[in-house]
């Protein structure tokens, strides 16, 4: 059967996410390990911050974080505003996520995440942004183009961002040994609970 032109714009837009993905996890350098290392010191939760696109994905980056081993949630940017800052404390680390590192809810949120005394991860594509530089570490995301035939929905960099927040679940994980038990215990139901629970 011949193949049809949305299957080809399908395979194309798949295949640029790919490579965002690719080229992000052949650049990866000393600032993984700084961004690791932080979380991996530090004594509260890991909360990831965002809002929009980067919102979505800050919410399943959270949910992979807690799930295998590191305490984690989701801070709605702009809720925050409106009390939730009172969810960070002193002991946590906030993985603030901005692909241009611009995004004024975010970058404004910096002064009142410091003066609670939280560190700052910064998730951006931009070495150069407001968040970057305001950041203790930077996971460096940067993609060319997005794959959509406009160049602007958060297509190859959301894809990007998620891929490096699995990328810092399973550095964290591997570092703490966390094992199926422990993976059990946080995700007792579904198909995935069930075949724990029988193994």
């Amino acid at each position: 059967m011949e193949v049809g032109k949305w299957t080809e714009i399908g395979r194309a837009a798949m295949l640029a996410e790919a490579e965002a993905v690719r080229s992000i996890a052949e650049n990866l350098d000393f600032r993984f390990e700084e961004a690791v290392d932080l979380m991996l010191s530090c004594s509260g939760h890991i909360l990831v911050f965002g809002l929009g696109k980067s919102g979505y994905v800050g919410k399943k980056i959270a949910a992979t974080l807690a799930s295998t081993g590191t305490p984690a949630f989701f801070v709605h940017a702009a809720e925050a505003y409106h009390g939730d800052f009172g969810m960070m404390t002193a002991g946590d680390v906030v993985i603030a996520i901005s692909n241009s590192g611009e995004t004024a809810e975010v970058v404004n949120a910096i002064s009142h995440i410091r003066g609670i005394g939280a560190r700052i991860v910064a998730l951006t594509g931009r070495l150069d942004s407001s968040l970057a530089r305001a950041s203790d570490a930077v996971l460096h995301c940067p993609v060319k183009s997005e794959a959509d035939p406009l160049g602007l929905a958060p297509t190859s960099s959301s894809t990007a961002a998620l891929a490096i927040g699995d990328a810092v679940a399973i550095a964290l994980m591997t570092a703490k040994r966390f094992t199926p038990e422990g993976f059990a215990t946080f995700h007792p139901g579904g198909s995935l609970g069930k075949q724990l629970a029988k193994g």
